[in-house]
């Protein structure tokens, strides 16, 4: 009985130059598409209208606007963050392992504080806005 070759992959060739960046825009928007599957990524999508409408009633200026889109583009960098370590974790241990659990959990934790962080800003603006009336 003969056992069939494995289906060994080449590494890509390296890309440099101005295809470097269409290159790493492509791998970028395969990012989102995989972060799409995700359902945090899609909260976190369906947060920031509703985030930029409560900052509107609370007559946000734009510096709060560019405080929160910046906030929200660091909570999707960590969720892609926290879903790339997701992955690494289901192919190193498909079956229940301690460090599984704690790489899961850590990221877990980041993704959190991100969600707290934008929830105390947009916190603070309504505040700032009730208070002044």
């Amino acid at each position: 009985m003969s056992i069939p070759p494995l289906d060994i992959r080449q590494k890509p060739a390296r890309i440099t130059g101005i295809a470097h960046i269409f290159a790493a825009a492509g791998y970028s928007i395969g990012g989102v598409r995989r972060l799409w599957q995700e359902t945090a990524f899609r909260h976190i999508t369906v947060a920031l209208p509703i985030s930029i409408a409560i900052l509107a009633l609370a007559g946000a200026r734009i510096g709060d606007y560019c405080i929160l889109l910046i906030l929200f583009l660091v909570l999707v960098a960590t969720e892609a963050l926290n879903t790339a370590i997701e992955c690494i974790v289901d192919h190193l241990a498909p079956d229940w392992e301690e460090f599984a659990r704690d790489a899961k959990d850590l990221g877990s934790l980041a993704t959190m504080c991100l969600l707290g962080a934008n929830a105390l800003f947009i916190g603070s603006v309504v505040f700032r806005a009730v208070v002044n009336g």
